[in-house]
């Protein structure tokens, strides 16, 4: 099938594009990227005062399945997924049971291979059940198709162990993935150390949790000459941590997710336990200092972390309720919204966190629109307002903090694999 897009402006950084082009789609691939592209095609897409750019490449994704099932599966999640211009994810194992065995990767592959509507990439567990205790054989999980540890949700406490496992990613070419959390200082904590956990009367959180963590991770990579990625970085002093290691050469990466820089703790004051995530939302000074270090480039990914609980985890008391919110429908929306129209980032910035950089971190080929790569494609509207309505969420669950907000950025066209595979507010 052969597919022709007219008239879009496309943002390819890798290209170094940033103009107005036609593209051809044929046989599932990008043919031809240029100016007024003339041929008979199946199908005729005019993008016409719109951005067209690479699907997104989201790297951190909870899928769910196997094992909770009634939160997500990975065919509603790559369903949602298309829907917010996102064809390509990185599915985090903290499944039940972990992805920390090859008969375990085997089993989702089988799901994904079944059921998968968009690329589904598979990360591996640091230790065993994710417990910290007894280290997977990485390179076994990457022959069976892992393309990255991490055991989120938790940090591996044990330096020596951690160490260990830092050098045997660096001799198997794996990335680490490292959930930045000391679990002694954050103390159960369910929001934010400070005034607004006080007035809350909910336990807080220090951020030293986290940057001393984000720290220690650093420095056992550089001494294990391995690579790391710090996921969900949320407040100044990580980022403050990480653009200094980046400056001494240490192999190091991050992400933010959209929440880390349009919401703030100040928003708790309702108690709405769709804002109950972990880290925490912190202060408008740790906002204005991840918008500074995405701006400036310390910050390389804006991923989702989306986490879908049922309502049933979510409608019950602050302490008891899960941590997490869905975010795979809303990323590109909220990044629209919170950095482009408030200038902080350019269109080519923002492909670079959302679809580049992701896929260079990960090494798989995708986040651009060269000739002959993937036909995955993302088509926005920029300037068309719209609201998160609850009904219209495709994922299993619906805990977002963005419903009934109104934002930019609208998804009008996602392609995958050279078909389109989501339109507007329909599928075909």
């Amino acid at each position: 099938m052969k597919i022709l897009i007219k008239n879009g402006h496309i943002v390819d950084p890798a290209n170094k594009i940033d103009d107005i082009r036609d593209i051809l789609i044929e046989n599932d691939k990008i043919s031809q990227v240029a100016k007024a592209i003339d041929t008979k095609s199946d199908k005729i897409i005019d993008a016409k005062d719109k951005i067209v750019i690479p699907g997104l490449v989201d790297m951190h994704v909870h899928l769910r399945e196997p094992g909770r099932e009634d939160e997500e599966t990975v065919f509603s999640g790559t369903k949602a997924a298309l829907k917010g211009g996102i064809t390509s994810v990185l599915a985090m194992p903290n499944t039940e049971p972990a992805m920390d065995s090859v008969e375990n990767i085997k089993k989702l592959k089988d799901i994904i291979n079944k059921t998968a509507q968009a690329n589904v990439f598979i990360c591996g567990a640091i230790t065993i059940g994710r417990s910290g205790k007894e280290l997977t054989d990485i390179s076994q999980l990457k022959k069976e198709g892992a393309i990255a540890i991490t055991d989120d949700g938790a940090s591996v406490d044990d330096e020596i162990l951690f160490l260990k496992q830092l050098k045997n990613s660096a001799q198997e070419k794996i990335l680490v993935i490292c959930h930045s959390e000391d679990k002694l200082l954050s103390n159960n904590g369910v929001v934010n150390l400070g005034v607004i956990s006080t007035i809350l009367g909910l336990r807080g959180s220090p951020k030293e949790a986290e940057y001393k963590r984000v720290e220690r991770d650093i420095n056992l990579a550089e001494k294990a000459g391995a690579a790391v990625h710090i996921a969900h970085v949320s407040c100044k002093e990580s980022v403050g941590i990480i653009a200094q290691a980046k400056k001494k050469g240490i192999s190091v990466s991050c992400e933010t997710a959209t929440h880390y820089f349009s919401l703030d703790e100040e928003l708790l004051m309702g108690y709405d336990t769709n804002l109950k995530i972990n880290p925490p939302l912190r202060t408008k000074s740790d906002i204005a200092a991840i918008k500074q270090g995405l701006k400036d480039g310390t910050i390389d990914c804006i991923a989702s972390d989306h986490a879908p609980h049922t309502q049933n985890e979510k409608e019950i008391e602050f302490d008891r309720a899960e941590f997490g919110k869905i975010g795979l429908e809303s990323s590109l929306a909220v990044s629209v919204t919170e950095l482009i129209k408030t200038k902080i980032l350019t269109w080519t910035q923002l492909v670079e966190k959302l679809c580049l950089n992701p896929a260079r971190i990960l090494q798989i080929d995708k986040g651009t629109l060269g000739e002959g790569k993937d036909a995955d494609i993302t088509i926005v509207s920029t300037d068309k307002e719209f609201i998160i309505r609850r009904e219209e969420i495709l994922s299993k669950s619906k805990n977002s903090p963005f419903i009934g907000k109104k934002f930019t950025g609208k998804v009008e066209y996602t392609i995958f694999a050279g078909k389109i595979a989501y339109v507007g507010a329909n599928y075909r």
